[in-house]
């Protein structure tokens, strides 16, 4: 995956990018500034090394949200390692570390992070069954079809929106069937320009 996704550069970054693994691991989950702490999630993720899931996982509940955002660019840079660990953090009771953890399985965009992802959309945080279903948009697994029809009936439109983004994305007959279904109840203007793109 390409690193594009570079953290403005704290004042001690050429101190930090010469820490090895551990050090980083202490000034990810220690250091006052969150911008240093984001430079230290940055640097995990370029570094690839299977030892930072774990820490970087415990940053997706860090109070800052630009920690959060890094760490989980992080964990999705270093890939298919990070899969399980990801899977486990689906299941934690933050639901701020179940989102981010369902946005780095939908970057990592492996078969194996379908199942996960599936699981997510039955979360009880919408934050969460959003997240879930966008990742399945990048994933496209035709497991997904059912789990996301029923999300068609959601009470949140953004959930909505998104489960018929990823359903017009995995298409067939059933889904066209659903998508058509859920239009000629749909109240919201978002969720039926969503619902009639999807069918297009």
């Amino acid at each position: 995956m390409a690193d594009n996704n570079v953290p403005k550069r704290p004042e001690n970054a050429d101190e930090l990018e010469k820490q090895g693994l551990s050090e980083l691991v202490r000034t990810l989950h220690e250091h006052m500034d969150p911008e240093v702490r984001q430079y230290a999630a940055y640097l995990l993720g370029k570094a690839k090394n299977p030892r930072a899931i774990q820490p970087l996982i415990e940053s997706l509940a860090d109070f800052d949200k630009s920690v959060r955002e890094q760490a989980t660019l992080a964990l999705s840079n270093i890939g298919k390692a990070a899969i399980e660990p990801l899977a486990e953090a689906m299941k934690e009771p933050k639901w701020e570390t179940r989102y981010r953890a369902a946005e780095a399985l939908g970057r990592i965009a492996d078969e194996k992070a379908v199942r996960p992802l599936i699981a997510g959309l039955k979360d009880s945080r919408d934050h969460v069954r959003y997240m879930a279903a966008k990742g399945l948009h990048q994933i496209g697994d035709s497991d997904a079809v059912e789990p996301l029809i029923i999300l068609l009936k959601d009470e949140n439109t953004y959930v909505r929106t998104m489960a018929a983004h990823t359903l017009g994305a995995l298409g067939g007959k059933k889904v066209k069937a659903a998508l058509q279904e859920a239009l000629e109840t749909e109240q919201d203007e978002k969720v039926r320009a969503a619902l009639s793109s999807a069918l297009e």
